[in-house]
């Protein structure tokens, strides 16, 4: 498959154009025109790359890429070695931050919302196709120390939790990653629990005062899924790909 035509495919797919992001979607760095072996991971770190060449790939496709606001623009030290890296195997980087937490079949919230078996999982604005914030219902009541454990046994990691545990849960809200400060919006949405990756000192007062439980399950343990979905979704319509999902853990 040519790169460009993937690069196309992903965009149209994940509706691109509609966000204004904080880092470029789509390719980010061009390698061989031709793509047959595909990874996938959560971020383009040094190991992530190191996989992809031992691996054979021709194309690394990933939630977090490269050239952030703030980020030094100079190709030197770690930005110099992983992009030297994937240049010298000849490797394409594919990113997508915003538009895949926000698709609502593969991207990273929906997929989180499956993983931990809520029901009737969609953006809390229906309308809105960049809406970040997904809400759904637990099939049952439980307690937010039982949806603490629960949470654990899901992603394999232990949340900060921000009230006592006996309060009762049923609905939640939640957005993948650094989006603690969204926790307004799923208050006033109307949500007993709020779920995101990371965890800000004034979260909890904010959480404990409106009286709405608040979990801090991890950046990389609730993203994880959105694109390790899309490359299963890419290796069913296109034949011709092969397509391998690798973690790299990260406790943060």
């Amino acid at each position: 498959m040519k790169n460009t035509d993937l690069e196309t495919y992903i965009n149209n797919l994940l509706k691109v154009s509609l966000f204004k992001d904080y880092a470029p979607n789509g390719m980010q760095v061009e390698g061989k025109s031709e793509i047959r072996r595909v990874v996938t991971g959560v971020t383009a770190s040094q190991a992530l790359i190191d996989e992809a060449i031992r691996l054979g790939a021709d194309a690394l496709l990933v939630h977090h890429g490269y050239f952030w606001p703030g980020e030094p623009s100079a190709l030197k030290g770690i930005k110099g070695n992983r992009i030297r890296s994937l240049i010298k195997h000849d490797i394409n980087l594919f990113a997508y931050h915003l538009p895949l937490d926000a698709h609502t079949h593969l991207g990273n919230n929906v997929q989180l919302g499956k993983r931990l078996g809520l029901t009737g999982v969609a953006p809390i604005e229906s309308d809105n196709p960049e809406c970040l914030i997904f809400h759904g219902y637990l099939p049952e009541p439980m307690f937010a120390s039982e949806l603490a454990e629960h949470i654990s046994t899901a992603l394999l990691r232990t949340p900060l939790i921000s009230h006592q545990p006996e309060q009762k849960i049923q609905h939640v809200a939640w957005c993948s990653g650094g989006a603690q400060n969204y926790l307004q919006q799923a208050i006033e949405y109307g949500v007993d629990a709020y779920i995101s990756g990371e965890v800000s000192e004034h979260t909890i007062h904010t959480a404990r005062e409106n009286n709405v439980v608040f979990y801090a399950a991890g950046h990389h343990a609730t993203e994880r899924y959105g694109v390790k979905a899309l490359g299963e979704w890419l290796q069913q319509q296109f034949n011709e790909l092969e397509v391998q999902f690798i973690d790299i853990d990260n406790p943060a």
